[in-house]
């Protein structure tokens, strides 16, 4: 059975569990119905869902929480690490659907000696110009899969008002004395780009 972990909260991934390797990081989200209008017409057409374009990002950071590479972001234009241990498996423009809307995958073992946290970022493209942030969004959540069963092993549901708030730092997988643990972040920022949010982890 899954663990479910709330902000803050950290979990062992190899550590006991071992020949785990092969995972899937799968994020997800879903807008907020809009009003379709009022009296007749909202029974007419009913709620509406304004499409969002959240985008899922990964960062690899070395072992003092830095970003040294242009190449180490991986996201819809740069689907895999210079390593291959990380694949992006494409971009979801709406939110639309249940389940997943962006998976990465990710082979620990292939993961490069220098990286030693993978960071999940999640951010609305255009925010600025469409006049959008995640308070417009609901149901966002972070898991990890074991890829080899395909059972999940843990879930984070961010369940915060994240009103006025253009990104998402949802996440981590790092490494801690030769084993890796993933944690729960869920912090927030109005960054109204990946280039900005990458800023912060530039030394």
């Amino acid at each position: 059975m899954a663990i479910s972990l709330q902000k803050g909260q950290k979990i062992d991934l190899t550590k006991g569990n071992a020949g785990l390797s092969d995972l899937i990081v799968g994020l997800g989200w879903d807008p907020v119905e809009q009003s379709g209008g009022s009296g007749f017409l909202n029974n007419l057409f009913g709620d509406k869902k304004t499409e969002i374009d959240c985008d899922a990002s990964v960062l690899l950071l070395d072992a003092n929480g830095a970003f040294t590479r242009k190449e180490h972001l991986v996201f819809f234009n740069n689907l895999k690490s210079p390593c291959g241990s990380i694949v992006h498996l494409g971009d979801n423009r709406t939110g639309g659907g249940d389940g997943d809307d962006e998976q990465i995958l990710i082979q620990l073992h292939k993961v490069a000696a220098d990286v030693h946290k993978i960071v999940f970022v999640v951010n609305i493209y255009d925010c600025q110009k469409r006049k959008q942030d995640f308070g417009m969004i609901k149901n966002a959540f972070i898991r990890v899969i074991n890829k080899s069963n395909m059972q999940e092993i843990t879930r984070f549901n961010l369940t915060e008002n994240y009103a006025g708030k253009t990104a998402l730092i949802v996440g981590e997988v790092y490494r801690y004395q030769g084993e890796w643990k993933f944690a729960a972040l869920g912090e927030s920022t109005q960054d109204l780009s990946i280039s900005a949010v990458v800023g912060r982890y530039t030394k």
